[in-house]
């Protein structure tokens, strides 16, 4: 990983930082109803306020599309926030001009203040300059703890690190060491599990994880036009036809490049795709023209669970099956169980992320067992691409620059 700075390199007392944070929590009739994305940004409002920093906070909230919505506000959010650290949290309905301006003039070392949605402006997402300068104005240093985030080169992600001294809070140096210990710099051999419904929407990421990786797991629906492209009959099963041909060469791909690819030995079946369908267990190559894949079986189970035996490294994201509904989340419980307990003895590093992987490993009770897991969907998917990411280019480019203050 290119060096930054982090909140080691920054002194903040009586400073004004302006914090980047992803504030963008689920809200359900007017309630919040996962409060995971405020809570992993507390540790570096925390460390701010208690180094006598003058925090303030920046983020994004849905898609308002550059208009104010009232139901896009982040005012409950400021109230969850101050209800969860030991600090003043303060909220102006403004992140730009007077009102911002006089809000983060009247706070006191230690306060925190949150600004209101950063897309209520249409320069947020045009990544406008004047927009950019303004924001800039009420700082003197720029701290950006929102890697989910990241791959949108907006004001608030990518605009203030080139008008300010920019670092990396602690939620994002802790996800670019954990993404750095996954594929750039990883404790071999490493293997990668992806899943999910399509090829096509995965092919960049299949793309670059087949150079870097020892073992390849492939699963979900995915898995099937793999199988479908070799000749295996999947019966009714969820695949792409079209892509077939792309499938056969990422196997040549991987083949020359000395990366495995482990492939359903055998599946769980059903007529139908509902909770408690009748199921059964064959043979991958036995599957009946009138059924459909639904999870993997126990056999793919023990083969993938004896190879994360031999992994130090393993990154993953997808699910093995359609793990919403029982009988098929057998396999995607079952693996992660086992990733987690290879873990817990200090065998294998596992990091994990996007929202479907998130949610499957919290449905296997092993979330916080694993070495790392990031909430960030579009940003992780981008990372595993090979992409480079606006917000993470420019905080190493800011680490070279020296900037008045």
């Amino acid at each position: 990983m290119t060096s930054f700075k982090t909140l080691d390199d920054l002194s903040p007392e009586g400073k004004r930082v302006l914090l980047r944070a992803d504030l963008n929590v689920p809200v359900r009739e007017g309630a919040i109803t996962d409060t995971t994305r405020i809570d992993r940004v507390i540790p570096t409002i925390c460390e701010l306020a208690d180094k006598g920093a003058r925090v303030i906070v920046l983020s994004h909230f849905d898609r308002p599309k550059g208009q104010v919505v009232p139901s896009m506000s982040l005012a409950p959010v400021a109230e969850m926030l101050e209800s969860k650290i030991q600090h003043k949290v303060h909220f102006v309905p403004e992140c730009v001009g007077p009102k911002a301006e006089e809000a983060v003039a009247s706070l006191k070392d230690g306060e925190v203040l949150v600004l209101e949605n950063t897309r209520f402006h249409a320069g947020e997402e045009k990544n406008d300059a004047a927009f950019t300068a303004m924001m800039a104005r009420l700082g003197d240093y720029y701290v950006n703890d929102a890697f989910s985030a990241a791959h949108r080169a907006h004001a608030s992600t990518e605009g203030l690190a080139r008008h300010l001294p920019s670092f990396a809070g602690r939620l994002m140096e802790a996800e670019l060491n954990a993404l750095s210990a996954a594929l750039e710099k990883p404790e071999r051999p490493v293997g990668a599990l992806i899943g999910g419904a399509k090829i096509s929407t995965k092919l960049d990421l299949i793309g670059n994880v087949i150079g870097k990786v020892d073992v390849l797991f492939i699963g979900g629906a995915m898995a099937n036009t793999f199988l479908a492209a070799q000749g295996v009959a999947v019966g009714t099963s969820l695949q792409e036809a079209e892509m077939h041909d792309t499938a056969r060469k990422i196997l040549d791909q991987a083949r020359a490049g000395g990366c495995e690819i482990v492939l359903p030995v055998d599946a769980v079946i059903a007529r139908e795709f509902r909770a408690g369908a009748p199921s059964e267990v064959v043979a991958i190559d036995r599957v009946p023209d009138d059924a459909m894949i639904l999870d993997a079986g126990p056999e793919t189970v023990a083969l993938i669970e004896s190879k994360l035996e031999t992994l130090r490294t393993l990154v993953w994201n997808g699910p093995l099956g359609a793990f919403e509904i029982a009988p098929f989340d057998a396999a995607t419980v079952a693996v992660a169980r086992k990733a987690a307990a290879l873990t817990d003895e200090g065998k294998l590093k596992t990091i994990a992320g996007g929202g479907d992987t998130v949610s499957a490993l919290r449905h296997a009770g092993v979330a916080d067992r694993m070495t790392y897991v990031s909430t960030a969907g579009g940003a992780f998917l981008e990372w595993l691409e090979g992409k480079l990411l606006p917000g993470i280019a420019v905080l190493t480019d800011a680490a070279r620059h020296v900037f008045p203050v």
